[in-house]
């Protein structure tokens, strides 16, 4: 078996070499270019996005409950024949 001396050696120095290796700076250019796409998008953040869905759901909340209401009200309403406007009855 390994002592962990080697291996936390072995791992330091992996570090490094990826530290100095190109692909670090490819990962960083990447990353800003993607980072200019994203934000040329018309894209939103995922607390952004909550925050609307939560809304959304209190609004669909309010609305069920405000047709509920209406329901109500004009079930107490007295029936007007066919041939009646609101305006006929005063």
């Amino acid at each position: 078996m390994l002592n962990k001396n080697v291996i936390d050696e072995i791992n330091a120095k992996v570090s490094e070499i990826l530290q100095n290796s190109p692909a670090k700076d490819i990962e960083k250019n990447v990353r800003v270019m993607l980072s200019g796409a994203f934000s040329r998008l018309d894209l939103v953040t995922r607390d952004e996005f909550d925050i609307q869905q939560e809304v959304l759901q209190r609004t669909r909340e309010k609305l069920t409950a405000l047709e509920t209401k209406v329901a109500e009200l004009e079930a107490r309403l007295p029936q007007s024949s066919p041939g009646t406007t609101d305006q006929d009855n005063p």
